[in-house]
């Protein structure tokens, strides 16, 4: 059975256009991610539509891809169409501290027959009114919603999702709802049209670079 690790990332960003080339000491974001990742030992890839990226990542570590309405629909263009994998891990392009402990442990969750999986820690009481910190709510290893509203009681949830190959037909055939435009949420395709997703709790104390504050927090906690 196989796994490799996509990395979808766009150029623009409303929050922080061009997000994905900020530099971390000198590192863009995204290449700074695709390292983190392929220090796994996984195959790793960035799927862009930006010759940009393309350009700076380069080819054979980068797959071009045509416009996506978000990074789960981008990995779906390449999953059983360029990539020929068992397992495939969603790293979302601002996670620079993404670690193997949290991949391994979607890979883990991939391999109980889950068709879709993702993680989420503790949430700190600061960010819990903090709209660019997405909130679950989950029982029983199974995710019920998602949300970026203040919220006093879930949990943090991160952006990494891992898909069996069942996944794509799944998620090309679900139904978009208007609550997943309004909280700007992709996952919540998935959970609206009664797909099961698989959680598991991990231990992370990195940062989600969403906006240019955290960038500065980022490079203040180095």
């Amino acid at each position: 059975m196989t796994t490799a690790i996509l990395i979808p990332a766009r150029l623009e960003s409303t929050r922080f256009p061009r997000k994905m080339l900020a530099e971390l000491y000198g590192v863009p974001l995204v290449e700074h991610v695709r390292r983190r990742c392929a220090a796994t030992g996984l195959d790793t890839y960035v799927l862009t539509d930006s010759q940009e990226i393309y350009n700076l990542v380069g080819g054979g570590k980068c797959i071009m891809t045509k416009e996506a309405e978000n990074g789960t629909a981008r990995c779906m263009q390449v999953i059983d169409e360029v990539l020929d994998y068992d397992r495939y891990i969603n790293v979302q392009g601002d996670m620079p501290d993404i670690t193997e402990h949290v991949i391994r442990a979607i890979e883990d969750v991939l391999k109980t027959n889950a068709d879709v999986a993702t993680a989420y820690t503790e949430m700190d009481y600061t960010q819990r009114s903090n709209p660019n910190t997405v909130k679950m709510i989950h029982t029983r290893n199974r995710a019920h919603w998602f949300l970026r509203a203040p919220l006093q009681y879930g949990d943090h949830h991160l952006g990494i999702y891992g898909y069996n190959r069942e996944a794509k037909i799944m998620y090309t055939t679900s139904k978009m709802y208007p609550e997943e435009n309004l909280e700007q949420l992709e996952q919540l395709r998935w959970i609206q049209n009664d797909i099961r997703v698989g959680v598991t709790p991990v231990d992370f104390t990195g940062i989600e670079i969403n906006t240019p504050k955290d960038l500065e927090d980022w490079h203040n906690e180095i």
